[in-house]
C-alpha cells in the first residue's frame, strides 16, 4: 500500500489525449460506486443524472496564466521560462519590476545576474537559484498581466505535444485548457475534471437545484513533479495558494449538516476541502498555503464523492483517488478504461466516484 510500484499500471500511449473532445460535455465518463467496485460507461453529458438536489458541488474557480515565456540570455541563448508564483508575485514599486519564482529551461543553467530578453521589450534579472528554483526580477513599467496575455504560452503538461506554433490545437489550447467558470488567475495547470463542463450544464445543473460552490486552489508545478521516494510516506508535497470564502463554507456545511453530499470537482478541490475542514468534517473559510498529500489510510471527512479524470502512474493524484475508493477498485477501474479505450490524462476522459 506505501509502495511506490503499488501505483503503476502500463497504459498504451495513443490513449494520451492530444486534445480535448470535440465538445466539452462528450468526453467519457466511467462511474465507479466505491462500495462494490462496480463500473458503468456514461457520456459527462449524462452527469447532471447522477447528482441529486440535496448535493453540492463544489468546482476549484482557479485560472491557468500563460506564464511560459521563450526569450534568450543576453549573450544569445535560448531560454524557456515558466512562472510558478504568479498568485503571490510582488511589485517593487520604486523601479516598476516584478518578482518572481521560476522554472528556467536552458543549455546552460543561467547564473544569478543572467539578464534575460523577452518579447515587446520585457526584460528580467536572475536573481537567486536555491533547490531548483529561480528568483527572477522582471522589468516592465506597463500592466504586467495584460503583457503575459500578448507574449505568453499556456504551459501545457509535458505529455501533451505541440510542434509548433503553427500546430491548429496550439492556437486553440488558451480556452480550451481551462475551465467556463475560471476567474481567479494564478495556475500553472488547469484542475482538468472542470474542463468537462460547459456553461450550459452549469444551468441545467441550477435548474435541478443542484447547489454550486467555488472555491480556489492556484495549482502549482509540483503537479507535474514524479514521486521519488520508494516508500511513498516520505513524499513532500509543494505548497499550493488556496482560498475558502465564507460563502462558500457556509453552503458547504450546510448540505453536510443536511445529510446531503459533498461532491467535489478534481482533485485540487477535495485536497483543498479536506485541508480547510476540522475533525468534525466542518469547512472554516480562510486562505494560505496547502500541502496536504493524500494517501491510502487517509480518513475522509468532508468530500463523499469525487469527480476526477485519469491520472499518470505513480502520481500523487492516482494515490489521492486510491484513498478514497480504494487501490484495487481504482486500478480494476483503469484496466477496464484501458480495455474499453478512454482517453486519459488531462484532456481525456473523466471518472465519477461515489
Amino acid at each position: 500500500m506505501y509502495a511506490l510500484s503499488d501505483y503503476d499500471y502500463d497504459l498504451p500511449r495513443e490513449l494520451i489525449a492530444q486534445q480535448p473532445a470535440a465538445e466539452r460535455d462528450q468526453s467519457r465518463l466511467l462511474v465507479l460506486d466505491r462500495k462494490t467496485g462496480r463500473v458503468s460507461h456514461r457520456r459527462f453529458k449524462d452527469f447532471c443524472e447522477l447528482v441529486r438536489p440535496s448535493d453540492i458541488l463544489v468546482l476549484n474557480n482557479t485560472e491557468v496564466i500563460p506564464g511560459r515565456l521563450i526569450g534568450r540570455k543576453e549573450t544569445g541563448g535560448r531560454v524557456q521560462l515558466l512562472i510558478i508564483d504568479y498568485a503571490s508575485r510582488q511589485k517593487n514599486k520604486n523601479d516598476s519590476a516584478i518578482v518572481c519564482k521560476c522554472l528556467i529551461k536552458a543549455s546552460k543553467r543561467p547564473r544569478k545576474g543572467t539578464r534575460l530578453v523577452f518579447k515587446k521589450g520585457l526584460s528580467a534579472e536572475v536573481m537567486d537559484f536555491e533547490k531548483g528554483i529561480f528568483t527572477v526580477k522582471f522589468f516592465w513599467k506597463e500592466d504586467f498581466e495584460d503583457l503575459l496575455y500578448q507574449i505568453g504560452d499556456v504551459p501545457l503538461p509535458p505529455y501533451i505535444k505541440r510542434r509548433d506554433k503553427a500546430d491548429d490545437h496550439w492556437r486553440d489550447d488558451r480556452t480550451a485548457y481551462q475551465t467556463v467558470y475560471a476567474s481567479r488567475k494564478g495556475a500553472v495547470a488547469a484542475p482538468t475534471a472542470g474542463l468537462h463542463f460547459t456553461d450550459r450544464m452549469l444551468l441545467q445543473l441550477r435548474d435541478r437545484d443542484i447547489k454550486i460552490a467555488y472555491i480556489t486552489l492556484h495549482v502549482g508545478y509540483g503537479t507535474f513533479l514524479p514521486v521519488r521516494a520508494s516508500d511513498i510516506r516520505f513524499h513532500k508535497m509543494h505548497e499550493e495558494w488556496f482560498e475558502v470564502s465564507e460563502a462558500a463554507a457556509q453552503a458547504i456545511n450546510r448540505v453536510k449538516r443536511n445529510g446531503g453530499r459533498v461532491v467535489a470537482v478534481g482533485t485540487t478541490s477535495v485536497r483543498t476541502l479536506e485541508f480547510a475542514a476540522d475533525e468534525d468534517g466542518l469547512i472554516k473559510p480562510q486562505s494560505g498555503y496547502c500541502d496536504l498529500f493524500i494517501y491510502p489510510g487517509y480518513r475522509f471527512k468532508v468530500v463523499d464523492a469525487m469527480l476526477t479524470n485519469f491520472h499518470l502512474p505513480k502520481s500523487t493524484i492516482l494515490m489521492l483517488v486510491s484513498a478514497f475508493a480504494g487501490r484495487t477498485a481504482i486500478l480494476n477501474a483503469y484496466q477496464e478504461a484501458i480495455r474499453e479505450r478512454y482517453r486519459f490524462y488531462s484532456y481525456g476522459d473523466a471518472m465519477f466516484i461515489a
